[in-house]
């Protein structure tokens, strides 16, 4: 035999035979189940044992069994072998959008009415797809997906950023819904009027926040002046601990008051039955035209643009 080389390229046909022959310890049976003749399959062994510089198997009246390089070889095949299988396997998932990694954001209440279900149903066809969701304002979430560390998002277009730069998908506007606790004093009333909850304390989003904004418009456009007792927080998990333990009032959008005082969560809160109807601007699906979305975020916003497109329809999603 040749003297060894100190880097060995041995060919994935090659390793596969090498795997095959030590699995079946016959030459002719390992040629079959790679497909190919018993002569190819034997000059591709004597190749490899030239490479590798020593025999790869004992020729035995039983069959071949692996010498003790012979097993040093096979023991790295099959990790190489396996890897490559995983390989192929994870280049198909990326290709037919069943693996993968996608980031996405969104402002609180299509995270809740869209992007729960969307991502469920993805789940279930592709387990192994890694999606991180993080709910947060509208500038912030344009932010991320500017810099191009988000690969789309539900927010608001704002005027500090270029919209011709994304690619726009309308959506729908939020209901402003005003929550407290079940046993909250105006609970009991019919209904409730703007001019009874200005004198009460409310817990709201940071000023510029929409909802916020929304809920004082609303007051202005009756000719009231704004609350006066407000806590400003961002943090959902503070306002509904502060609902809970207060008579304060918050102003949040239907879908996640609904998420809250429904079975099967049931925390024990209640909408109250004010006249006006308040609602926030529409957001939108927004993506970057420079980027291209890889299979998996194409099929994530697939989704959402489809749930969308039926609930303007009026039909379930």
């Amino acid at each position: 035999m040749s003297k060894p080389s100190p880097r060995l390229m041995l060919k994935p046909a090659q390793l596969r035979l090498i795997q095959q022959i030590a699995e079946h310890g016959q030459l002719q049976l390992a040629a079959e189940t790679v497909g190919m003749t018993q002569p190819a399959a034997s000059r591709m062994l004597a190749e490899a044992e030239a490479q590798v510089g020593a025999p790869l198997f004992l020729r035995l009246p039983k069959g071949m069994e692996p010498t003790e390089i012979g097993r040093a070889v096979l023991r790295r095949a099959n990790a190489i072998l396996r890897e490559m299988f995983s390989m192929g396997a994870d280049v198909a998932a990326l290709r037919s959008g069943a693996g993968g990694a996608v980031r996405v954001g969104a402002v609180t209440g299509p995270a809740v009415s869209y992007l729960v279900g969307a991502i469920r149903e993805i789940k279930a066809a592709a387990p192994g797809a890694d999606i991180t969701v993080d709910v947060m304002p509208s500038r912030e979430l344009l932010s991320y997906l500017a810099a191009g560390e988000m690969d789309f998002v539900l927010a608001r277009i704002l005027p500090e950023f270029d919209s011709q730069d994304f690619n726009i998908l309308p959506m729908r506007d939020e209901k402003v819904c005003f929550l407290v606790r079940a046993d909250h004093p105006l609970g009991r009333a019919g209904t409730v009027s703007l001019t009874q909850l200005a004198d009460q304390e409310w817990i709201m989003q940071q000023r510029g926040a929409p909802i916020r904004e929304a809920a004082l418009a609303a007051f202005a456009d009756v000719g009231l002046t704004e609350p006066q007792d407000i806590v400003s927080s961002p943090s959902l998990l503070l306002t509904i601990a502060d609902l809970a333990q207060s008579d304060a009032v918050a102003p949040m959008s239907e879908e996640v008051a609904e998420l809250l005082i429904r079975p099967p969560v049931s925390a024990g809160f209640a909408i109250l039955p004010v006249r006006e109807e308040i609602r926030v601007a529409p957001y939108y699906l927004l993506d970057l035209k420079r980027r291209p979305l890889s299979p998996l975020a194409t099929r994530l916003r697939e989704k959402l643009a489809a749930m969308s497109s039926l609930r303007r329809i009026g039909k379930p999603s």
